[in-house]
């Protein structure tokens, strides 16, 4: 068992080193995409600690998926598409109270349902080209410039 703890720690350092490193070196479209992947992650334990009755467990899993899609809302442009950012802004409020309701009932389907809509945008995200993603960044140059 103890050998199993060592390792356990050894692959969580490593991920967290790895994810470190990740994010260091990521463009804007990457960290969105890292944000959602661990938003996953954390909703897929978060419904395992339930399967298994683990309470503290599901509470830290869900309220870190809380946390992340948080951060999603937080980094959603204003300034660009706002109706794109509006309902994306409701998308992920939704989303947060769904996960809140399935942390007080302990209803798994309704993280899968959240997982769902979060998969649907992490599929739309991945899909943006390298062409549109060099275009948002030059176009979010030029309006930062504009502004000085």
């Amino acid at each position: 068992m103890g050998l199993f703890m060592y390792e356990k720690k050894g692959i969580h350092a490593y991920r967290q080193d790895s994810l470190k490193s990740d994010l260091a070196s990521a463009d804007p479209h990457r960290v969105i995409q890292l944000l959602m992947q661990g938003a996953l992650e954390r909703l897929a334990l978060g419904k395992g600690f339930i399967e298994r009755g683990d309470l503290q467990g599901k509470a830290t899993a869900l309220t870190n998926a809380v946390e992340i899609i948080n951060g999603l809302r937080d980094a959603l442009d204003r300034d660009t598409n706002p109706e794109l950012v509006d309902n994306l802004d409701s998308l992920y409020d939704y989303m947060t109270v769904k996960i809140n309701e399935a942390s007080a009932t302990r209803d798994t389907s309704i993280i899968d349902h959240v997982m769902e809509l979060l998969l649907q945008v992490k599929g739309a995200w991945d899909q943006i080209s390298e062409a549109d993603k060099q275009k948002a960044y030059a176009d979010r140059a030029e309006a930062r410039v504009g502004i000085a």
